[in-house]
């Protein structure tokens, strides 16, 4: 019964999965194949491995436009030499996962700070869809410039084709309206079977899939190695942005069902998938939140529903010659499908009223990675070098609110009073005391701080010894419990220190 349970959602999920491979591939600059490959062992292999039961890994969304932003300057989109690029960056980000994963270095994940992401991922899922609206027109399109191109294909009206339009709004029509009839309603299969069958029944004369080996992967190592340098770089933001989804579906269902969940074993199941698409002939891979959502509802009990999508789609592979005459403005109308959730603009926006430092690094990277598509590698880099400038200059920053009540002095100091902070606080009790001739007693409320160092200790007695020998009677309250057992340990060995 459970496996059959599993059976039943990984089957309903590779029926999903086969199209949006291979719309997804077509986001990457990566041939049709190239997505079917790297959706049948990528996620048999990560179910080997993984700590969530419903994770569904292979082709994902922003990973396949984080690829193509990596390789799109390197080689002709599409050709030979693209394709092994794309091979060599999934084993690239394969061994960084693998190696955050053995090391435990799970957290890094968290340098991606969430207003980072808040500005990435609708910028990212603009850029993707804009990438398939000339497709959706069926406009021909200049793919170096997605932004470009699609503003011209939209103002270009003369050169729509009329039957690629009704089928990417239709095939549009089908996903977006299932899913309001019900979770398990398969809008992508019927959009593709629809799809085949008008394009094989009417002469369908618009840009279609074309050429799909059938047959199982063959492994290869024979990559152009030459290049590994200047995929270290983008390998690694993709290993650490493409994880974000899957450790957020992985960390949500661990909530909602009370299981256990290990970053560093994600981490590692992920290496292994990657590595499994790169030697299978695929491209770099990630979890994906919609059909591990599907996974989930069809009844998934266990990794093995994971493992049972995988062999579904091997034993598809000799027949996928079947999906050659699929119009690719049906694949088109499924990505777009696939990111409308990701454009959340109005959480960028509330940011404005929560926080203007966050607002601006949410706004920055929305707007670094419009406009350097499609190197967008380089805004999520950016990004999150200003979300740790900014959480660096909020660290420096040490507020002193001071008030004085007849002959006491008051000093409410907030923030964190550390080595590179603990110098501003001295200098500026020191003036204070100045321009108060008349203070005879001190009070340093230090509820207001989240930490102190040892430094930041070492000048508050500092202080506290230079008042009491001015004459001044000093009291310190509202000290942190992390603070005052250090207070109290320096008090006892600071004659070792002095």
């Amino acid at each position: 019964m459970r496996l059959g349970r599993d059976a039943l959602a990984g089957i309903t999920v590779a029926l999903v999965l086969i199209p949006q491979a291979l719309a997804y591939a077509g986001v990457a600059g990566m041939p049709p194949i190239g997505g079917l490959y790297a959706a049948a062992l990528p996620p048999l292999a990560a179910a080997l491995f993984a700590s969530s039961p419903y994770l569904q890994t292979g082709p994902v969304a922003l990973t396949s436009l984080l690829t193509f932003g990596a390789l799109a300057d390197r080689a002709p989109v599409g050709s030979d030499a693209y394709v092994q690029l794309g091979i060599l960056l999934a084993l690239v980000v394969g061994v960084v996962r693998l190696l955050i994963g053995v090391l435990r270095g799970g957290l890094i994940a968290h340098l991606m700070s969430e207003p980072m992401l808040i500005g990435f991922m609708p910028a990212g899922a603009v850029l993707i869809a804009a990438s398939q609206l000339p497709a959706a027109l069926g406009v021909e399109a200049d793919q170096s410039d997605v932004i470009a191109a699609a503003a011209d294909a939209v103002v270009s009206p003369d050169e729509w084709q009329l039957a690629a339009v009704a089928l990417a709004a239709g095939s549009l029509a089908v996903v977006l309206l299932g899913r309001r009839l019900h979770p398990l309603f398969p809008g992508v299969l019927v959009a593709l079977i629809a799809g085949l069958a008008l394009s094989a029944l009417a002469s369908y004369g618009g840009a279609i899939v074309g050429d799909v080996p059938a047959g199982l992967p063959k492994v290869t190592l024979d990559l152009p190695y030459a290049e590994l340098p200047e995929l270290l770089v983008p390998g690694a933001v993709i290993a650490v942005v493409g994880f974000a989804e899957a450790a957020s579906i992985s960390r949500t269902y661990a909530i909602r069902e009370r299981r256990p969940w290990s970053a560093d074993r994600e981490f590692f199941s992920q290496g292994v998938a990657n590595l499994a698409s790169g030697v299978s002939g695929g491209y770099p891979v990630g979890g994906s939140f919609s059909r591990s959502a599907l996974n989930h509802s069809a009844g998934a009990l266990s990794r093995a529903s994971g493992a049972i999508t995988g062999i579904a789609v091997l034993a598809f592979l000799p027949a996928a010659a079947v999906l050659e005459p699929l119009p690719k403005a049906v694949l088109s109308a499924i990505v777009i499908s696939a990111v409308l959730g990701l454009m959340r603009f109005g959480r960028i926006v509330s940011l404005w009223r929560v926080s203007r430092p966050q607002f601006a690094v949410a706004a920055v990277t929305f707007g670094l990675t419009l406009l350097l598509a499609p190197h967008v590698e380089q805004a999520v880099i950016a990004g999150v070098v200003l979300a740790l400038g900014v959480h660096l200059v909020r660290e420096l920053t040490l507020r002193i609110e001071v008030t004085t009540n007849g002959d006491m002095l008051i000093i409410r100091p907030s923030g964190v009073l550390w080595f590179a902070t603990a110098q501003d606080l001295e200098e500026r009790l020191s003036g204070l005391l100045e321009q108060h001739p008349e203070v005879t007693r001190l009070r340093l409320a230090l509820d207001g701080l989240g930490r102190i160092d040892l430094t930041g200790v070492m000048a508050l007695h500092r202080l506290l010894d230079d008042a009491s020998a001015g004459g001044i009677e000093v009291e310190v309250t509202g000290a942190p419990p992390q603070a005052r057992g250090l207070l109290d340990r320096y008090q006892r060995g600071k004659d070792a220190l002095s």
